[in-house]
Protein backbone atom coordinates (compact mmCIF):
# COMPACT_ATOMS: atom_id res chain seq x y z
CA UNK A 1 0.00 0.00 0.00
CA UNK A 2 1.29 3.46 -0.85
CA UNK A 3 1.19 6.31 1.59
CA UNK A 4 0.11 9.83 0.65
CA UNK A 5 3.72 11.01 0.61
CA UNK A 6 5.06 8.38 -1.79
CA UNK A 7 2.24 8.40 -4.36
CA UNK A 8 3.27 9.34 -7.86
CA UNK A 9 1.46 11.98 -9.91
CA UNK A 10 -0.59 9.35 -11.77
CA UNK A 11 -1.87 7.82 -8.49
CA UNK A 12 -2.71 11.26 -7.11
CA UNK A 13 -4.66 12.10 -10.29
CA UNK A 14 -6.54 8.77 -10.17
CA UNK A 15 -7.44 9.33 -6.51
CA UNK A 16 -8.57 12.90 -7.26
CA UNK A 17 -10.91 11.53 -9.94
CA UNK A 18 -12.10 8.46 -7.97
CA UNK A 19 -12.67 10.60 -4.88
CA UNK A 20 -14.96 12.87 -6.85
CA UNK A 21 -12.58 15.83 -7.19
CA UNK A 22 -12.16 15.86 -3.42
CA UNK A 23 -15.83 15.48 -2.48
CA UNK A 24 -15.19 11.96 -1.19
CA UNK A 25 -12.98 13.38 1.53
CA UNK A 26 -15.78 15.57 2.94
CA UNK A 27 -17.44 14.49 6.16
CA UNK A 28 -19.97 13.39 7.13
CA UNK A 29 -21.37 11.17 4.42
CA UNK A 30 -18.84 11.24 1.56
CA UNK A 31 -21.30 9.30 -0.63
CA UNK A 32 -23.84 12.07 -0.25
CA UNK A 33 -21.26 14.69 -1.18
CA UNK A 34 -20.29 12.60 -4.20
CA UNK A 35 -23.95 12.32 -5.18
CA UNK A 36 -24.19 16.11 -5.06
CA UNK A 37 -21.30 16.24 -7.53
CA UNK A 38 -23.39 13.77 -9.54
CA UNK A 39 -26.18 16.36 -9.60
CA UNK A 40 -23.64 18.73 -11.13
CA UNK A 41 -22.86 16.04 -13.73
CA UNK A 42 -26.60 15.85 -14.52
CA UNK A 43 -26.72 19.62 -15.00
CA UNK A 44 -23.75 19.48 -17.38
CA UNK A 45 -25.45 16.72 -19.38
CA UNK A 46 -28.69 18.72 -19.51
CA UNK A 47 -26.81 21.87 -20.50
CA UNK A 48 -25.44 19.98 -23.53
CA UNK A 49 -29.10 19.38 -24.37
CA UNK A 50 -28.88 16.34 -26.63
CA UNK A 51 -30.53 13.10 -25.39
CA UNK A 52 -28.10 10.98 -27.44
CA UNK A 53 -25.10 12.77 -25.97
CA UNK A 54 -26.67 12.43 -22.48
CA UNK A 55 -26.91 8.68 -23.01
CA UNK A 56 -23.49 8.34 -24.66
CA UNK A 57 -21.71 10.26 -21.90
CA UNK A 58 -23.42 8.19 -19.20
CA UNK A 59 -22.35 4.99 -20.96
CA UNK A 60 -18.81 6.30 -21.54
CA UNK A 61 -18.46 7.31 -17.88
CA UNK A 62 -19.13 3.77 -16.63
CA UNK A 63 -15.91 2.07 -17.81
CA UNK A 64 -13.93 5.15 -16.73
CA UNK A 65 -15.45 4.82 -13.25
CA UNK A 66 -14.78 1.06 -13.09
CA UNK A 67 -11.14 1.59 -14.06
CA UNK A 68 -10.62 4.54 -11.70
CA UNK A 69 -12.33 2.77 -8.78
CA UNK A 70 -10.25 -0.38 -9.39
CA UNK A 71 -7.07 1.69 -9.39
CA UNK A 72 -8.16 3.60 -6.27
CA UNK A 73 -8.75 0.32 -4.45
CA UNK A 74 -5.23 -0.77 -5.39
CA UNK A 75 -3.70 2.56 -4.35
CA UNK A 76 -5.58 2.72 -1.03
CA UNK A 77 -5.29 -1.01 -0.32
CA UNK A 78 -8.99 -1.40 0.56
CA UNK A 79 -12.11 -2.74 -1.14
CA UNK A 80 -14.68 -0.01 -1.84
CA UNK A 81 -13.06 2.74 0.26
CA UNK A 82 -15.58 5.26 1.59
CA UNK A 83 -13.71 8.17 0.02
CA UNK A 84 -14.17 6.73 -3.49
CA UNK A 85 -17.37 8.36 -4.77
CA UNK A 86 -16.99 8.33 -8.56
CA UNK A 87 -19.51 5.47 -8.51
CA UNK A 88 -22.16 7.79 -7.03
CA UNK A 89 -21.31 10.52 -9.52
CA UNK A 90 -21.77 8.33 -12.60
CA UNK A 91 -24.94 6.72 -11.21
CA UNK A 92 -26.83 9.96 -10.44
CA UNK A 93 -27.79 10.64 -14.10
CA UNK A 94 -29.44 7.21 -14.15
CA UNK A 95 -31.54 8.18 -11.14
CA UNK A 96 -32.74 11.28 -12.99
CA UNK A 97 -33.11 9.46 -16.32
CA UNK A 98 -36.67 8.37 -15.47
CA UNK A 99 -37.75 11.99 -15.52
CA UNK A 100 -35.44 12.99 -18.38
CA UNK A 101 -36.95 10.27 -20.58
CA UNK A 102 -40.48 11.37 -19.64
CA UNK A 103 -39.71 15.00 -20.50
CA UNK A 104 -37.92 14.06 -23.72
CA UNK A 105 -40.80 11.87 -24.91
CA UNK A 106 -43.23 14.70 -24.21
CA UNK A 107 -41.24 17.57 -25.69
CA UNK A 108 -38.69 16.00 -28.03
CA UNK A 109 -35.77 17.45 -26.03
CA UNK A 110 -34.09 17.05 -22.67
CA UNK A 111 -35.26 19.19 -19.76
CA UNK A 112 -33.46 22.49 -20.17
CA UNK A 113 -31.78 24.51 -17.47
CA UNK A 114 -34.12 27.40 -18.36
CA UNK A 115 -37.06 25.24 -17.23
CA UNK A 116 -35.44 24.08 -13.97
CA UNK A 117 -38.32 25.57 -11.96
CA UNK A 118 -40.56 22.91 -13.52
CA UNK A 119 -38.43 19.84 -12.91
CA UNK A 120 -36.17 20.51 -9.90
CA UNK A 121 -38.53 18.64 -7.52
CA UNK A 122 -37.99 15.47 -9.56
CA UNK A 123 -34.23 15.99 -9.36
CA UNK A 124 -34.55 16.18 -5.56
CA UNK A 125 -36.70 13.03 -5.53
CA UNK A 126 -34.15 11.24 -7.73
CA UNK A 127 -31.34 12.33 -5.38
CA UNK A 128 -33.16 11.17 -2.23
CA UNK A 129 -34.27 7.85 -3.76
CA UNK A 130 -30.76 7.18 -5.00
CA UNK A 131 -29.20 7.90 -1.60
CA UNK A 132 -31.74 5.71 0.21
CA UNK A 133 -31.20 2.82 -2.21
CA UNK A 134 -27.42 3.26 -2.20
CA UNK A 135 -27.29 3.17 1.60
CA UNK A 136 -29.95 0.50 2.13
CA UNK A 137 -28.80 -1.69 -0.77
CA UNK A 138 -31.86 -3.95 -1.11
CA UNK A 139 -31.48 -7.28 -2.86
CA UNK A 140 -30.06 -7.72 -5.50
CA UNK A 141 -28.13 -4.43 -5.26
CA UNK A 142 -26.18 -5.64 -2.21
CA UNK A 143 -24.97 -8.74 -4.08
CA UNK A 144 -23.50 -6.62 -6.88
CA UNK A 145 -21.03 -5.16 -4.39
CA UNK A 146 -19.35 -8.57 -4.28
CA UNK A 147 -18.23 -8.34 -7.89
CA UNK A 148 -14.45 -7.99 -8.15
CA UNK A 149 -12.60 -4.68 -8.05
CA UNK A 150 -14.05 -1.50 -9.46
CA UNK A 151 -16.87 -3.43 -11.12
CA UNK A 152 -18.28 -4.23 -7.67
CA UNK A 153 -17.75 -0.65 -6.51
CA UNK A 154 -19.67 0.77 -9.47
CA UNK A 155 -22.29 -1.93 -10.23
CA UNK A 156 -24.27 -1.55 -7.00
CA UNK A 157 -24.54 2.21 -7.53
CA UNK A 158 -25.61 1.77 -11.15
CA UNK A 159 -28.32 -0.63 -10.00
CA UNK A 160 -29.44 1.83 -7.30
CA UNK A 161 -29.48 4.60 -9.93
CA UNK A 162 -31.53 2.50 -12.36
CA UNK A 163 -34.01 1.54 -9.64
CA UNK A 164 -34.29 5.16 -8.49
CA UNK A 165 -34.83 6.21 -12.12
CA UNK A 166 -37.59 3.63 -12.51
CA UNK A 167 -39.25 4.85 -9.30
CA UNK A 168 -39.04 8.45 -10.52
CA UNK A 169 -40.60 7.36 -13.82
CA UNK A 170 -43.44 5.67 -11.89
CA UNK A 171 -43.96 8.75 -9.72
CA UNK A 172 -44.22 10.97 -12.81
CA UNK A 173 -46.87 8.74 -14.32
CA UNK A 174 -48.63 8.34 -10.99
CA UNK A 175 -48.77 12.12 -10.68
CA UNK A 176 -50.03 12.39 -14.26
CA UNK A 177 -52.88 9.92 -13.64
CA UNK A 178 -53.72 11.45 -10.25
CA UNK A 179 -54.04 14.89 -11.85
CA UNK A 180 -56.05 13.45 -14.74
CA UNK A 181 -58.49 11.66 -12.43
CA UNK A 182 -58.69 14.65 -10.10
CA UNK A 183 -59.86 16.77 -13.03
Amino acid sequence: MTTPTNRNARDRWILWLAEGFGSGRLKPGPGTWGSLVGVGWILVLLWIGNPWVYTALILASIPVAVAACSAAERILGRHDPGSVVLDEIVAMPLAFAGYAVHWTLGTGQLPGLAEIRLWWPFLVVAFVLFRVLDIWKPWPIRRLQNLPGGLGVVADDLAAGLLAGALVWCSVYGLFWWRLLKG
